[in-house]
């Protein structure tokens, strides 16, 4: 049977790792862009990702680096590219408008069965696809930079989004060894970033008081919290602490409100408490691209190996 087809639009780094993903999962991807030099850069580019992974021991899917390759194919015409693609996931620049052009372009060619996606980390579905005729096929599945290596996906429905849409992006991002979570009802920043934000924003207050250092703070995430919460989430983590959620409520609960009634307003992230913390991490890794990126790299190398721990584990 022939793999099903996606169309990938934008072959950014977010569109390359889809791009990687679904031909992992054996689906045959189809990568647009507006210049064809990008594309011939990107293909490249997932060639030597593709090579080195497999070096590593550390491709994803049974097929091989060539078979995984041959199912990609690059477009610079977008009604071309979306021809005989069942799913489109939008990976163009953060820009709202940018990608309202996109979808009403998409919405114009595509089929009643089309599911229209967008990786969009922050713009709600209700801003991106109200007014489009395919309203009811649209859904934001926000992945996690880098997807190849982070496996979560938000799935967030507009307001008028079918439920057969929710259900059919789940069950494709299962299939492609992805690990969706639903949204209910689309919020402000989704919900890992507004998480990740409550974070950002504490160890940014903390810094900025003088309660410890910025590396030393980074240290308290990698080697403390973020070691549990690679396994577990922090609700489980409460009802691990203790003898369950309400034996965790009933021991810290005041606790909890006293330390939370301290903090502080939101921050502004400008002045110099960013100049403080800019030339720590500058000075633990300076701020040139060839050093970025080879940190970058490593994190994908971190990644991965905890990828492939976290499955052995589950596993056993």
């Amino acid at each position: 049977m022939e793999p099903s087809q996606v169309a990938i639009v934008g072959s950014g780094l977010i569109g390359r790792s889809w791009a990687m993903v679904f031909a992992a999962g054996g689906f045959k991807v189809k990568l647009y862009d507006v210049a064809q030099e990008q594309l011939t850069s990107a293909l490249e580019n997932i060639r030597k990702q593709m090579k080195e992974l497999k070096e590593s021991g550390f491709l994803k899917g049974t097929l091989s680096v060539e078979q995984q390759l041959s199912l990609i194919s690059v477009c610079a015409d977008l009604k071309a590219a979306v021809e005989g693609a069942t799913f489109i996931q939008e990976c163009t620049p953060e820009n709202l408008e940018l990608k309202k052009k996109i979808f009403s372009q998409l919405d114009l060619v595509v089929g009643d069965n089309v599911i229209l996606s967008s990786s969009t980390s922050c713009l709600l579905p209700s801003k991106l696809f109200t007014g489009l005729k395919h309203v009811k096929q649209c859904i934001v599945s926000h992945p996690v930079n880098p997807p190849y290596f982070v496996p979560l996906v938000e799935i967030v429905p507009h307001p008028e989004t079918d439920p057969s849409t929710i259900e059919r992006t789940y069950a494709l991002m299962k299939k492609i060894g992805q690990s969706p979570v639903k949204l209910n009802r689309e919020t402000e920043g989704f919900v890992l970033n507004r998480l990740q934000y409550a974070v950002i924003s504490e160890a940014w207050r903390l810094v900025g008081e003088g309660v410890i250092s910025p590396t030393d703070l980074d240290l308290v995430m990698s080697d403390g919290l973020g070691m549990r919460y690679a396994f577990i989430g922090p609700l489980e983590t409460m009802h691990l602490n203790a003898e369950g959620i309400s034996s965790y409520c009933k021991r810290y609960r005041d606790g909890m409100r006293l330390v939370l009634n301290t903090f502080g307003p939101v921050p502004e992230f400008s002045g110099e408490i960013e100049q403080k913390i800019n030339q720590a991490m500058s000075e633990k890794i300076p701020s040139v691209p060839k050093v970025l990126d080879a940190r970058r790299k490593w994190r994908d190398e971190c990644l991965t190996g905890l990828a492939k721990l976290k499955k052995e584990m589950k596993s056993d």
